[in-house]
């Protein structure tokens, strides 16, 4: 049971609210049309039931908020417009990923794939998808958690007869299996011919809330729809046969040259056309929409405000009383309180973070593009600095010009980093229209990770493959190895591991892949040439006694190769390359902690 209670939505301006006070149920096993034309407020009510609109009320799913729901992927799908996924993702790769963002095995990926009928498509991308296949795609990521709600924002919009039938059957099988599907239309006749409950809104109010039989029987009515270039005169003569007939017969211009003639027949229309020599281009037997029904809702008395202020209780608990009290509550009041009694906290999302970031990284091109990008940049670079014989080792050997503020592969990681979080707010494949990318710990953490790993791998590639192309071209005797080795690897290793998580912290402040990049160009730009004057200025101290200071603290257990890994690691943080890197992350650290405050994260 879905239960919709005293929904209001923030009016905006001077403007009255898209949505107001609007009360309706949802029965489980049938399937519920939200009816209203273009701007009634029917997605503004299905944001408000998700809690993604700011405005008062409250909405019940089984008896539960939304945000009391453990898991709530597998209590309500949700399907708003197109598949907000990347469209260089396969489809497999998309139900994969959101796979693990619901904690949902990778074999439902595969079931939902043939359920939908989208067998032989998987390796498609989504970009390239007819709007039939990612209308399908779009039900089966709604499907993905098994939800026993589903929430559908003009699901047959666009689509052929058959993918129409197609997916009204797939609603009404669900609802037969004892499910609650609610779905918006603008087509009368749609809602008639599909849904057991018909709901329609005039101006974000409740206007009628009928069993489809009613609805067609009040709203809907038989008439024939004509087309001739002679509209006026055919109207004309219609109109004085009925009346010499004394039959009821209305005849509405539709504009141009149509016409909508009510209580007759094709065969009448079409005989006094042809009485009076008018041309008839097309004639056939529709059902139309007589327009607003009158305020009132099936099996209520009173008008509608007083029906939708003082809803009924239905099973879920709560008294008359308490509905009316829940449904004045602002949505912060109401609905963001902490859980008390026997409620669950709600999981966080992704339920399986690192497995969903691999993923998310794997399954774009833009990756191997980067990658591959960086590694003949790199040895591009490495052979025209070695051919010289005058830059250092371990510039030659990272592709390091000195005209270039950052390697090739600090860029490409710092690249791929804000991507990480880029992508997520540009194609917001996670949350399926439910708001802003989740700001969890555990998502940010698997984002580090994944780019720690990312860039270590790469620093390591990238110094290999530079090698080997030096000693192909030149020869072995170009290479010396430095007797600072362990210390040039660890502040490599260490650039390249500051770049991405700079682009992963600054895209995720930000909310722009941009933002990231500049982020990683921030630090040789402005923040090194800063901080080399302060550095090296002639009142600055010396921390290099500091390991010995610490080696008489601790006493005899000091042991010398810790001596020597403080000194190497003293050599690294202190550049000013590591300075400034610290201070950046420092920083992008805060502000995404304190965004993650003013913001709300949504499931």
């Amino acid at each position: 049971m879905l239960q919709a209670i005293g929904l209001t939505s923030m009016p905006r301006r001077d403007r009255p609210p898209a949505v107001d006070d609007l009360t309706f149920e949802a029965p489980p096993g049938a399937v519920t049309a939200l009816l209203g034309s273009s701007g009634s407020g029917k997605t503004t009510a299905l944001r408000l039931m998700l809690e993604l609109e700011p405005g008062r009320g409250i909405t019940y799913f089984r008896g539960r908020p939304l945000h009391r729901i453990a898991h709530p992927p597998r209590e309500v799908g949700v399907l708003l417009g197109d598949v907000p996924g990347h469209p260089s993702r396969t489809l497999r790769g998309q139900l994969r990923m959101l796979c693990a963002a619901t904690g949902a095995p990778a074999s439902r990926a595969e079931a939902l794939t043939r359920t939908v009928g989208l067998t032989g498509l998987e390796r498609r991308r989504l970009g390239t998808l007819p709007i039939g296949a990612d209308r399908r795609l779009g039900l089966a990521c709604a499907l993905l958690g098994a939800p026993h709600t589903l929430l559908l924002d003009e699901p047959g919009a666009r689509l052929s007869v058959s993918e129409s039938a197609w997916l009204y059957e797939l609603l009404r099988a669900h609802a037969a299996d004892g499910g609650t599907v609610l779905y918006t239309t603008e087509d009368p006749k749609d809602a008639a011919r599909n849904a057991d409950r018909v709901v329609t809104l005039d101006g974000g109010r409740l206007v009628a809330d009928q069993g489809a039989a009613e609805f067609s029987r009040t709203r809907l009515r038989p008439r024939v729809a004509v087309r001739t270039p002679q509209a006026a005169r055919l109207a004309e003569a219609v109109t004085q046969e009925a009346r010499a007939a004394r039959r009821p017969v209305e005849v509405v211009a539709e504009g141009g040259s149509r016409l909508s003639v009510y209580g007759s027949d094709c065969a009448a229309v079409g005989d006094t056309a042809f009485r009076h020599g008018v041309p008839v281009h097309r004639l056939a037997a529709e059902t139309g929409d007589v327009g607003p029904a009158p305020r009132t809702v099936e099996g209520r008395s009173g008008d509608i405000g007083s029906a939708s202020r003082t809803p009924q209780s239905h099973g879920s608990g709560a008294s008359g009383a308490a509905a009316s009290d829940a449904a004045r509550a602002p949505v912060g009041a109401a609905c963001g309180g902490a859980p008390t009694g026997g409620a669950r906290r709600p999981a966080r999302s992704p339920l399986r973070p690192l497995r969903y970031e691999i993923r998310r990284l794997l399954g774009v091109p833009s990756t191997s593009l980067v990658v591959a990008a960086v590694l003949l940049a790199s040895v591009a670079l490495a052979l025209l600095l070695g051919r010289g014989g005058r830059v250092a080792v371990p510039a030659v050997l990272a592709g390091w010009p000195a005209i270039s503020p950052l390697p090739p592969a600090a860029l490409g990681a710092g690249l791929l980093g804000a991507f990480s979080f880029g992508e997520e707010y540009r194609y917001p494949a996670l949350t399926s229209g439910r708001g802003a990318v989740p700001r969890r710990p555990g998502l940010l953490l698997a984002k580090l990770a994944v780019a720690a790993a990312v860039a270590l791998v790469l620093g390591v590639v990238v110094v290999a493959a530079d090698l080997e192309a030096l000693r192909f071209v030149y020869g072995a005797e170009l290479i010396n190895v430095p007797k600072n080795w362990p210390t040039l690897c660890a502040s490599w290793l260490g650039l390249i591991v500051g770049c991405a998580w700079a682009g992963v912290l600054g895209a995720g402040v930000f909310r722009a892949a941009a933002a990231g990049v500049a982020a990683v160009l921030a630090v040789p730009v402005a923040f090194v040439p800063l901080l080399q004057k302060v550095l090296t200025g002639p009142s600055v101290r010396s921390a290099a006694g500091f390991p010995a200071r610490l080696r008489e603290f601790v006493g005899p257990q000091w042991s010398p190769s810790v001596d020597r890994w403080l000194t190497g690691g003293l050599r690294v943080v202190g550049q000013p390359a590591g300075v400034a890197l610290a201070l950046m992350l420092t920083g992008l650290l805060c502000a995404y902690v304190l965004t993650g405050f003013r913001r709300k994260a949504r499931w």
